[in-house]
């Protein structure tokens, strides 16, 4: 079994402070130990929270980041920090989600990537926002996201 490299990580093991916005958090990642093997990897954050640019009243989504590595794994820790500095980060919701969305794709320039962001309505309206790098590798097994669109009471 082979072993992950983690030797130039800065926050995993450490007690670190909770970074404040988006842009000072520090995103880390490690090498896989499979390249060259296609195997989907996913984040579910489901109490995901941001503020609203206008009222800065909090927002509120269940956030799915599937993505194929190409070399480097994002490290969880340093992942859940970052989704953390949102909730004090005042941005519409289509900006939140392609922040995130991009900001992995530059650390980690994996085979594909996609987001799902599943917002809790906001003036009655929920906003869902997807995007993707392309089309998933040929022969991937790429399981449904598995989040309801949101129904209300009904």
């Amino acid at each position: 079994m082979t072993k992950t490299d983690v030797s130039g990580l800065s926050q995993l093991g450490q007690n670190v402070a909770a970074p404040q916005t988006p842009e000072e958090a520090v995103l880390e990642r490690v090498p896989t130990s499979h390249a060259g093997t296609d195997f989907v990897v996913r984040f579910t954050a489901p109490e995901f929270t941001s503020l609203c640019p206008m009222t800065g009243q909090p927002d509120f989504a269940h956030i799915v980041i599937d993505y194929v590595p190409d070399g480097w794994l994002v490290e969880s820790k340093s992942l859940k920090l970052y989704l953390h500095s949102f909730r004090n980060h005042g941005a519409f919701h289509e900006d939140c989600t392609i922040d995130i969305a991009k900001r992995l794709v530059d650390l980690l320039a994996p085979k594909w990537l996609r987001i799902g962001a599943y917002w809790y309505p906001r003036g009655g309206i929920p906003i869902d926002v997807f995007w993707q790098t392309g089309a998933p590798p040929e022969g991937l097994w790429l399981p449904d996201q598995g989040v309801q669109p949101y129904r209300g009471r009904g």
